[in-house]
Parts: structure tokens; sequence; C-alpha cells
């Protein structure tokens, strides 16, 4: 059997809320495999609308949905998408480690109230290690910096050994050093493992340079192509962490 090459593909989709608001309209496009896209677009634009109808969160009004070949939803393995929601915290000031926050990732195949196999705790070590968190796994998350928080929950969505990676506004309260880090590890991911990523922000400085496209959302699709293409404010250096 040939192996995919789309990984996502959106095709004529429109979607709008119960109260009637469309917030997107005929939107169709398609991420290779391989590719790191970042969807980008201001507040309300419906760049998150668009990330959750692509994991399956959300149902199209009209168009379809596809990924890995399949109509989104259930049809679709959930282990093979490692997701990072937006601003994803640990809640209250529970002792729990990187080693134990990494290791929810897992639960896809575990089972909810499995214990983890040998083949588990492995992959959660390399999930440790690629985000460069060996040396801190056995430490409590809350005495991480954000950035080095950040990338444990990378880590997590890591630790399925996921073909597509979304990651919805990762760099929210995190310093500018460490949203360049994280640029940096997301084009390691993408080059050394193949990794498909789906990076969403209001702003994309942080990846600007690894990234193969930018898709612009303002409602539809207002520009899909290299950041080198982007006029005016949206390929301006001074704001590149604004």
């Amino acid at each position: 059997m040939p192996e995919l090459t789309s990984v996502v593909e959106l095709e004529g989709v429109s979607f709008a809320y119960r109260a009637g608001v469309r917030v997107l309209e005929d939107v169709s496009f398609e991420v290779s495999a391989g590719e790191f896209v970042a969807i980008a677009g201001p507040n309300g634009g419906g760049k998150t609308t668009l990330l959750r109808l692509v994991l399956g969160l959300e149902r199209p009004t009209t168009g379809t949905v596809r990924v890995f070949g399949q109509v989104g939803g259930k049809s679709v393995d959930g282990a093979r998408i490692g997701y990072l929601p937006q601003r994803a915290r640990v809640v209250g000031e529970a002792p729990v480690t990187v080693r134990e926050v990494v290791s929810t990732g897992r639960l896809t195949s575990a089972g909810i109230w499995g214990p983890l196999r040998r083949s588990d705790r492995e992959a959660v070590a390399r999930a440790i290690e690629t985000v460069g968190l060996s040396d801190r796994a056995d430490s409590p998350l809350r005495t991480l910096s954000g950035g080095m928080q950040q990338r444990a929950l990378i880590a997590k969505a890591l630790a399925s050994e996921p073909t597509l990676l979304a990651l919805d506004e990762p760099t929210t309260g995190v310093d500018a050093e460490s949203q360049d880090s994280l640029g940096v590890l997301l084009e390691e991911l993408r080059t050394q493992f193949g990794v498909t990523i789906l990076y969403v922000s209001h702003e994309f400085g942080a990846v600007e340079h690894v990234v193969d496209r930018i898709v612009l959302v303002r409602g539809g699709i207002v520009y899909d192509g290299p950041p080198s293409g982007l006029p005016g404010v949206w390929h301006d250096p001074s704001h590149t962490h604004a």
C-alpha cells in the first residue's frame, strides 16, 4: 500500500457555531507529510477553530476534513496525533514530576487504567530526552521555568510517538529566548523524525525561519505560502515576539 503524501486535507470547509456566527468560510488546503506549517491570524480569525476541525474536536458545517486519508472524528487514530492545547497547564500546586506528566501521553497506548509497559516507559524517556529535560525528569513541574514547562508538555504530546504534532499558541506566556529555543526544537523534530507539524499562533516569529508555509486565516485563507511572501506587519522583524 503506497505511503500517504497528504496528512491533512480540507476541502470547501465552512464552520458556524449554533448562534449562526460563521467563523470559517470555504477553506481548502492540504498539508503534506513532513511539512512544518504555521497557521497564523488575529484573535477571532478562526485559526484555533481550524485546528479543532483537523483534530476532530469540531465537525464542519459544510465541506470535508480528512486526516491520514480518513474523514475526521472517531475514525482517526488519536495515537498518531500529538496535541498541545492552548496554554496547557498543570492545575494547582500538585508536586507532579516531569516524568509523571509526560507519562500521561502514553494513555492512548497503555489504556486509561493500565500500568505503563516497558515500551511505554522507554517512549516517555525518549520524549523527555528529545526536549532536553532528562536531567529534570524527576523534578516537580511547578519548579521549572515557563519555557521548560512548555517543553515538558510538548514531550507529553510526543510520548505517543505521533505522526502529526499540533500546537495551539505554544509560546503564550513564554519569554523570547524560550520561544526561539522552541523553534529550534520543532525543526529538529521535523528533520530528525519526519513529524508533520501544525503550529497555530497569532504571531510566528519563533518559527518564521524554519516553517515551510504560513497559512494566514481571517475567516478564510487570505494567504498560503512562504513567510517571505507576507506583506507589511506580518513580515516585520520588530513584531517577532509581539
